[in-house]
């Protein structure tokens, strides 16, 4: 059973309770990410499901749906980019901790105190399921042959200048 998500919550509390939650973002409110987004039109969907798998490792399984708003380098005309996560976070106290967890997990250090913010790892997430260049999935190839001109065909050779004192 989900619960609505509170701003911040006890990791290993959680765990303990195997604790699940859905909520739900507006992009405006994702200061980091707005940054690489057309507009901020839209939300974020998300769960959180906490436990403790059979290697008795503390996780978090994070699910994300949204559709980001960005810009497509071919065309510069807005597209939705859809992204859809589904990462398990093995919960570690200290960096050492990182090589003991399974492979299929990413590690997620929790501070001291305990706390996570789940407005924040969604945020994070989602900055790093940006593409290096956005271009719309229907947006036509851009295929030019670019011929280079006189000048730049003599300026790229270095021994270009040798061959004007040579005819003289």
């Amino acid at each position: 059973m989900s619960h609505p998500v509170p701003d911040v919550l006890d990791a290993w509390r959680m765990v303990a309770a195997r604790r699940e939650f859905e909520g739900r973002i507006p992009l405006a409110a994702m200061t980091r990410l707005s940054s690489s987004l057309c507009d901020t039109e839209g939300e974020v969907r998300y769960r959180l499901a906490f436990g403790i798998d059979a290697l008795r490792v503390s996780y978090v399984e994070l699910g994300i749906d949204a559709e980001l708003p960005m810009e497509c380098q071919s065309s510069l005309k807005r597209f939705l980019l859809p992204v859809q996560i589904s990462q398990r976070l093995g919960l570690i106290r200290d960096e050492a901790d990182e090589a003991a967890l399974p492979e299929e997990y990413e590690a997620l250090l929790v501070d001291a105190d305990a706390m996570l913010r789940p407005a924040e790892l969604v945020e994070d997430e989602l900055i790093l399921a940006l593409p290096v260049v956005a271009v719309a999935p229907d947006a036509e190839a851009v295929e030019r042959d670019f011929a280079p001109t006189v000048e730049e065909t003599a300026s790229a050779n270095p021994f270009a200048a040798l061959a004007g004192l040579k005819k003289d």
